[in-house]
């Protein structure tokens, strides 16, 4: 994409959904941030690496309750029994303060942590 082209599809897309775009990348192919696990869901008997990483790129139970702004940049599932809470926040990109716009790729550093929901 050329640099005209590209800003012309930039303000194409709603923000909502240039944000929700970026936030997929994150959660379906791990590109644009980085992704947490905490100690909780790591101690989970029956815990595996892949099986949550499938569950995460396959989600697709977004709804106005879990997704009222449209970002998909929360919801839950279950793994090993136990629910699980995940949720991406947007950082400026040496992860100190918040990123002044999450829609803004190349000045924001993306973290979607997975916890457990009592972690929350």
């Amino acid at each position: 994409m050329c640099g005209s082209e590209q800003r012309s599809y930039i303000f194409d897309v709603p923000r909502a959904e240039r944000i929700a775009r970026l936030n997929d990348a994150l959660r379906k192919d791990g590109i644009g941030g980085r992704i947490v696990l905490t100690q909780g869901v790591r101690s989970l008997a029956g815990y595996d690496l892949a099986t949550l990483r499938a569950a995460l790129q396959s989600y697709d139970g977004f709804d106005v309750d879990n997704d009222p702004h449209g970002e998909r940049d929360f919801s839950d599932l279950e793994q090993c029994g136990a629910e699980l809470l995940w949720k991406i926040d947007y950082f400026d990109s040496t992860l100190t303060w918040g990123s002044p716009d999450p829609a803004d790729a190349a000045g924001t550093e993306r973290v979607l942590t997975v916890m457990l929901a009592e972690e929350y």
